[in-house]
């Protein structure tokens, strides 16, 4: 029987400035930009993926934008508080360099055994890059980062709450995780076939609770195979008792959304039909594409928008 939750689909965190988050993510870190779009909710306000070189389930991160100091929010409990991300092993001192070399200030630590390199975005959004030995993906390579260095996707899923033991549950229960090792307050899990870009790190954390707005992570979506497995999991996610949400068209991706018992949104979304639906794979990216529903308001979005120029490869 083939697995049913593969891993991380992708992180949804929420920024201030656009233009200033693609140079961060396209630019210093190197990820290919695979979709320009807008939030479906508000349409007024861009909502950018960056991943791979074809946004595989697992490479992705995506962010809303919320500007001005009051959509400012505060990492904590009952969130997803790290974009950690697998880096080839032996790389570390290459990111290290790059990052410290464009003003980012970095610390070096240790944890399950892998080394990992620790900073912020510009929104002082936690970030990590972890050097990790057997992780076959490939990074992408179009900013001029070689392969032997590439972030190759997401290496963990950071969830950080009050109190671990029903966050615990539902992943190994429902979700079907699998307990990989704990060490102190922190309990790794792993879905599908295991190994990067499928783990979950369960936090137990006694400080303040999270508050939603920009420098936070929105939500984690993990990974489906197709539209079949996703009704399966929400009819099982609701016999257990969750308010689990209609099945909703993303474009790229079908997804259903609950909270776990900690206050952590998650997200299902499915593997189809993917980013190349309305681009050419070659030019992922590089038009403003918008949700069906918005598309007769294309005229009032892009005035709207800001114009977003690609990020300037950094050396």
């Amino acid at each position: 029987m083939k697995p049913e939750i593969t891993g991380i689909h992708h992180v949804t965190a929420i920024a201030s400035d656009p233009q200033r988050n693609i140079d961060f993510y396209a630019g210093l870190l190197g990820l290919r930009m695979v979709k320009k779009t807008v939030n479906f909710d508000d349409p007024s306000a861009y909502h950018l993926y960056y991943g791979d070189e074809n946004g595989s389930p697992g490479s992705i991160v995506t962010f809303f934008y919320w500007p001005g100091h009051d959509a400012r929010g505060r990492v904590g409990s009952g969130q997803t508080t790290a974009l950690v991300f697998s880096a080839p092993e032996g790389s570390l001192g290459y990111w290290q360099e790059r990052l410290e070399k464009h003003g980012i200030a970095v610390e070096r630590k240790t944890r399950f055994g892998e080394d990992v390199l620790a900073f912020a975005d510009p929104d002082q959004i936690p970030v990590e890059i972890v050097a990790v030995a057997d992780d076959s993906r490939s990074g992408w390579t179009g900013a001029g980062i070689t392969a032997e260095h590439a972030l190759r996707g997401l290496h963990t899923a950071e969830l950080t709450v009050a109190f671990a033991t029903p966050t615990e549950a539902l992943l190994s229960m429902e979700m079907g995780f699998r307990l990989v090792k704990r060490e102190g307050d922190r309990a790794r899990f792993e879905a599908g076939l295991g190994g990067s870009g499928r783990y979950a790190d369960v936090i137990q954390s006694a400080g303040p609770r999270g508050l939603g707005g920009s420098g936070t992570i929105h939500h984690i979506a993990w990974s489906v195979p197709d539209d079949e497995t996703e009704l399966r999991k929400q009819a099982e996610l609701q016999r257990s008792g969750y308010q689990v949400s209609p099945v909703m068209d993303r474009d790229y991706f079908h997804s259903i959304y609950y909270r776990e018992k900690g206050g952590i949104l998650f997200e299902i979304a499915t593997e189809n039909p993917g980013f190349a639906v309305d681009e050419d794979p070659d030019a992922l990216g590089t038009g403003l594409k918008l949700p069906r529903q918005h598309e007769h308001l294309r005229a009032r979005i892009e005035k709207i928008l800001p114009p977003l120029n690609p990020a300037t490869t950094l050396s």
